[in-house]
């Protein structure tokens, strides 16, 4: 069965088509890949792995064509980023006087 590991770090990405037995899980496939000796860092206990971005198990079994991810630890909260990103507000309009 033909399936995909991905794995991106900022200054590196690996992407591996492998042709794997029947009845495997995403932890089966992940070490018959070779993606743990290529990138020592990965520790299955720690990084979320998913399949075509929907986060699964390590004992998920694997389907045809899957194309599983392995994914870094976030180094920020994705919310205080967009809070910091964002632009800052304008200040209030004050109302004119007019003369009635």
């Amino acid at each position: 069965m033909q399936i995909a590991i991905a794995y991106a770090r900022t200054d590196r990405q690996a992407w591996l088509e492998l042709d794997l037995p029947e009845g495997l899980t995403v932890a089966e496939a992940i070490a018959r890949s070779g993606i743990l000796e290529e990138f020592p860092e990965i520790d299955l206990e720690v990084n979320k792995v998913g399949i075509f971005s929907r986060p699964v198990k390590l004992d998920q079994p694997i389907s045809e064509g899957d194309r599983i991810e392995i994914y870094r630890p976030l180094i920020a909260d994705p919310k205080q980023v967009r809070e910091r990103n964002a632009p800052a507000k304008p200040a209030p309009k004050k109302a004119k006087a007019t003369d009635a």
